[in-house]
């Protein structure tokens, strides 16, 4: 499938790759299929690029590579909407959003997608310890993730 991107052009990518979001991103419901492109090799983050419109993107990132104990709180009802059975059968990753020289994560609204369907859902989670602008890196310095 081709994905048309105000960032990259035209794009090959398999059908394989598509993630759907079924209730689509805040702020965004009727957009639902996207792909991950990758923004340089060895990098921690991620082009969340619709396949629909070209200029709608979000950079992300796996929120646990900054914040170790980031966990997401999710309901069995959740589950069962995005069809796992645990966080274990999922990825999380978090929007990316610059501040001044600060990138910032929004750890209240995890997306989480299911490895294998593809299918994911943007959850807004009522624990106020992470919040929508937690930070990530200072851009000032080299980007290094903490490790685990």
């Amino acid at each position: 499938m081709r994905v048309s991107s105000s960032r990259f052009g035209e794009i090959e990518v398999g059908d394989d790759r598509v993630i759907t979001f079924p209730k689509g991103l805040l702020g965004f419901p009727k957009y639902q299929r996207y792909v991950l492109i990758e923004s340089g090799q060895d990098s921690y983050f991620w082009w969340l690029q619709s396949v629909d419109v070209p200029d709608l993107a979000f950079v992300v990132t796996d929120p646990s590579l900054f914040v170790p104990t980031y966990k997401v709180p999710i309901r069995p009802e959740q589950m069962g909407e995005i069809g796992i059975h645990s966080v274990d059968d999922a990825q999380v990753l978090v929007i990316v959003n610059k501040r001044g020289e600060t990138l910032t994560g929004n750890l209240q609204g995890p997306l989480v997608i299911h490895v294998t369907d593809r299918v994911g859902e943007q959850l807004v989670l009522s624990d106020r310890r992470f919040t929508t602008r937690v930070p990530l890196v200072e851009l000032s310095a080299p980007v290094h993730a903490q490790s685990a």
